[in-house]
């Protein structure tokens, strides 16, 4: 069993040596540290080694987190499906907001930017295909519509549009996945030039996402091990178990 130190030395690694190899700064490309499921000493673990961003993908988890660390300079990240009934919950912690795929969850979240007077730091998530299941459950806007969504949301005064986020489908090489989402993420930025970012790229595949252009990969697995089906600490602290319907 490997230390949270050697993990993550391996995968920043494995981050600038994919960089380098698409002829790119290994300084181009943030890590995010997906910790879903995983308790808050192990966030405090890899915050004690200089990571500073983390992601969640259930609002209540990330609430819970987010207080339990208060105390560390972190930047929290939102990257699974959001319901509008949540959104407010998860943009006051200061959260980054992967999944934005469709207007009325960006207005809920674009309302809170403009009561805090803190913008709402969001991506607009793609869905880049797969099968029905997997579509369904990780969300994300038809690659057709993500230019008018994009516009929509660059818009809204509440929000920043930070750039694309995708998960590459499970039925294909990612490669030409991630290859569709540069050119749609090349013409979102023609028409807004500071949504520059795109979050791209997970354990298995984060070499074929910077290769890509990603600027952020999301790592979860090569940091912290695999996860369980049931993590007793989630039900603890949220109160529902993961998977739930109250949790998608």
């Amino acid at each position: 069993m490997t230390s949270p130190a050697d993990r993550l030395a391996a995968v920043r690694r494995r981050i600038a040596d994919a960089a380098r190899a698409a002829g790119r700064d290994p300084s181009s490309v943030a890590l995010l540290a997906i910790s879903k499921t995983f308790p808050a000493d192990d966030v405090r673990a890899l915050a004690a080694l200089g990571q500073t961003a983390f992601g969640e993908n259930r609002a209540q988890e990330l609430t819970a987190k987010a207080a339990e660390l208060a105390d560390l300079p972190l930047q929290w990240h939102f990257v699974g499906q959001l319901q509008r009934n949540k959104a407010a919950a998860v943009a006051r912690t200061g959260a980054v907001v992967h999944s934005v795929d469709r207007l009325p969850l960006a207005r809920a979240l674009a309302r809170v930017g403009e009561e805090t007077g803190r913008p709402v730091e969001v991506f607009v998530q793609v869905d880049l295909g797969g099968a029905a299941g997997e579509t369904a459950e990780r969300g994300g806007a038809a690659p057709d519509d993500v230019p008018a969504l994009a516009d929509a949301v660059a818009g809204l005064p509440g929000l920043r549009l930070r750039g694309l986020m995708a998960v590459a489908p499970r039925d294909e090489e990612p490669g030409p996945a991630f290859a569709r989402l540069a050119a749609l993420a090349e013409r979102v930025r023609a028409d807004h030039p500071a949504a520059a970012e795109l979050s791209a790229g997970m354990s298995g595949d984060l070499e074929e996402a910077v290769a890509a252009g990603a600027t952020l990969v999301r790592v979860g697995t090569a940091l912290f091990g695999s996860r369980p089906l049931t993590s007793p600490r989630v039900t603890r602290v949220t109160g529902v178990p993961p998977g739930s319907p109250e949790e998608v």
